[in-house]
């Protein structure tokens, strides 16, 4: 089975993720998304990105656009909580970008927000959608630390699992 995995990764969030579960998928290819292979040379796609506006950033965006026929495993990070449902629609709104919507599995974790983005951030009025609140705050702090070494060890464990099933035949939880 040949496996590609490929990656956007705006702070280096994405690339620890991509670098971690790779050792788990024997042979395989590891590429940033803006140096990958066509996506029919290969059997089964890990494909991540980090969050931008609710979906995979433009980078990734076009390249998961261009999957045909493959099946993709999609990983990302945000600054957001990966159980929030900002994740969970994010991920949504990546794998609709898959023209087959071959999405075998998913996986996301929290990641250090690009402190840019904060000062920017900081800067919007107290009515702004975006600006600085008490919980937003929070999370950013937690995001601090992330993708943390527990983060690291779950998307090996994820990656190992997608292997298990498509080499077993089965798709999305281990379902057929």
């Amino acid at each position: 089975m040949k496996i590609l995995v490929t990656y956007s990764s705006k702070t280096g969030n994405t690339q620890k993720i991509a670098e971690a579960i790779c050792p788990q998928l024997p042979g395989a290819d590891l590429y940033p998304v803006a140096e990958a292979p066509a996506a029919e040379n290969y059997d089964l796609i890990f494909a991540g990105f980090w969050v931008d506006k609710g979906t995979a950033d433009q980078q990734a965006s076009r390249y998961l656009e261009g999957i045909r026929d493959q099946p993709v495993a999609l990983f990302a990070t945000l600054g957001a909580y990966p159980d929030s449902d900002h994740a969970r629609e994010s991920l949504d709104n990546a794998a609709a970008l898959i023209p087959s919507g071959r999405v075998v599995d998913r996986f996301i974790c929290q990641g250090a927000i690009d402190p840019k983005l904060i000062a920017w951030m900081k800067q919007l009025p107290p009515e702004h959608p975006h600006a600085p609140d008490e919980a937003r705050v929070k999370r950013w702090k937690d995001a601090e630390s992330h993708p943390d070494i527990e983060d690291l060890r779950q998307a090996e464990a994820w990656a190992a699992k997608v292997l298990e099933n498509a080499r077993a035949g089965l798709s999305v939880a281990g379902k057929p």
